[in-house]
């Protein structure tokens, strides 16, 4: 290990792409509607909101938009738990090898590019319905393989490298809960998810998805405390 190695500080970027295509007006009351029932296929594979997320239990969001505390294994999916599982072989492989296999690398983004599309569904950022795996969709996630060789103190550190991430998450969490839920009422009654809302549940969902990359190894760099893209 490089006993002098500390999680990288953040800088004005950071080397994760996220971005939803908004989508305020027009929108589909229906489906809205119904949301938590036609995302129930995506929630069983890929999981929901996961606000918190250490080691192998978690603060999540389950399908009711309740908020509670228990194992990640058991919120985050089928394929979440596969990510789980895979990242827990990478953590091995980088601390001990300082690499990371692509093939898990790739199986973690490909979740995540999942992950994000189905949760911005769930969480009525947008209205069409998500593809199963990395079809097209107005919601964008890109991330950079990392440079070997890897930090592997971060890496060896990084559950609790991850724990002020995962406090400020769960009270923005809660947030997004709430206000959610108040675009919800909006939307059916206007027609229109509330701009200053939208912008709010965007940059939350930024927050996380730069958490989650962090968390599942992918990169080495600390994440960014903030709500901007």
């Amino acid at each position: 290990m490089n006993s002098t190695a500390m999680p990288a500080q953040p800088g004005p970027s950071y080397p994760v792409t996220f971005h939803v295509e908004p989508q305020l007006s027009g929108r589909n009351r229906l489906t809205v509607a119904f949301r938590i029932i036609l995302a129930i296929p995506h929630l069983i594979l890929i999981g929901g909101p996961m606000i918190g997320l250490i080691g192998s239990g978690s603060i999540s969001w389950n399908t009711d938009n309740g908020i509670r505390a228990g194992s990640g294994l058991s919120h985050g999916g089928l394929i979440g738990l596969a990510a789980f599982v895979v990242s827990v072989i990478a953590w091995f492989a980088i601390v001990f090898a300082g690499n990371h296999p692509r093939g898990l690398w790739d199986f973690a983004r490909m979740y995540m590019r999942w992950r994000t599309k189905a949760v911005a569904y769930f969480m009525l950022l947008r209205d069409e319905y998500p593809p199963f795996g990395e079809g097209d969709y107005p919601v964008t996630y890109e991330a950079a393989y990392p440079a070997t060789p890897r930090n592997r103190l971060s890496v060896g550190l990084r559950i609790f490298y991850a724990i002020p991430h995962a406090i400020v998450l769960l009270f923005l969490g809660v947030a997004w809960a709430v206000t959610t839920l108040i675009a919800w009422f909006a939307i059916l009654f206007t027609g229109s998810y509330p701009e200053g809302l939208y912008k709010f549940g965007v940059g939350v969902m930024c927050w996380s998805v730069r958490y989650e990359t962090y968390l599942l190894l992918m990169r080495d760099e600390y994440p960014l405390f903030s709500l901007e893209a």
